[in-house]
């Protein structure tokens, strides 16, 4: 077992909406199947928060104060990098085995997801999600953490319960909007109907915004047309 102790003791006394950006530093510093124990201060979200940070539990022992002791397994996908304070959370479909072994969302050479968000002006430094996120108050998350070769594969019952689990981070975390990227994942998990674009209904209490899956496999979509989306999306979020 992979001992993680020294990193537990900052954890068990962080504020739980810091937490989830600690575990995304420790999730990247762990081997796939790599079990660690650490401390986590308790509170409601705490399972939903340690699954989006990419870790499937295996044992949560309550000692009767203030933190817990956790045994988990680092898997096989992305971390969640949120942060109070957010000016806009993105969330993809689904990692694919290609960017949850890199450690990066949208990573695969030919998505056309960074160069368009550097072009759009919401981050400055490609391929580094927490730099987006502590420089540009710019969130990543997944609608499903499950990571597999192609988004279709992913059935509509995850779609659904990741949309569960992703509007109860956006409720607990308030980022000042949300964009949604990959419009298929938001029609199978969220309103079918859906079009690119402002949405008509908040998500979790904060505005959405959905955009065509930057994916090289989705020609309809052009750098450009990804790019304006994605500019619209953080305008969106400073309205």
């Amino acid at each position: 077992m992979e001992d993680a102790t020294s990193i537990g003791a900052t954890t068990a006394h962080v504020v739980p909406t810091a937490l989830p950006r600690v575990l995304a530093e420790l999730h990247g510093t762990l081997a796939c199947g790599a079990t660690s124990t650490f401390a986590v201060p308790a509170f409601d979200e705490l399972r939903d928060v340690l699954g989006g940070a990419g870790f499937d539990v295996i044992g949560l022992v309550d000692d009767g104060g203030d933190a817990l002791q956790v045994t988990a397994r680092r898997a096989r996908t992305l971390p969640d990098f949120v942060a109070p304070r957010m000016r806009l959370l993105l969330c993809g479909l689904n990692p694919s085995l290609y960017s949850a072994d890199a450690g990066v969302g949208f990573a695969r050479p030919g998505n056309r997801f960074w160069p368009a968000a550097l072009a759009a002006g919401v981050v400055s430094r490609a391929l580094d999600p927490l730099d987006a996120l502590d420089r540009h108050h710019v969130g990543m998350t997944d609608l499903v953490k499950r990571a597999t070769v192609r988004a279709d594969e992913l059935s509509p019952e995850e779609y659904r319960a990741g949309a569960a689990r992703v509007e109860r981070l956006v409720r607990w975390l308030q980022p000042d909007a949300v964009c949604f990227v990959g419009l298929s994942g938001y029609r199978a998990a969220v309103e079918r109907r859906a079009v690119a674009g402002v949405q008509p209904t908040p998500f979790g209490g904060v505005p959405a915004y959905v955009m065509p899956n930057p994916s090289g496999l989705n020609a309809h979509a052009t750098p450009q047309m990804l790019t304006d989306h994605l500019r619209a999306a953080a305008a969106l979020a400073g309205s």
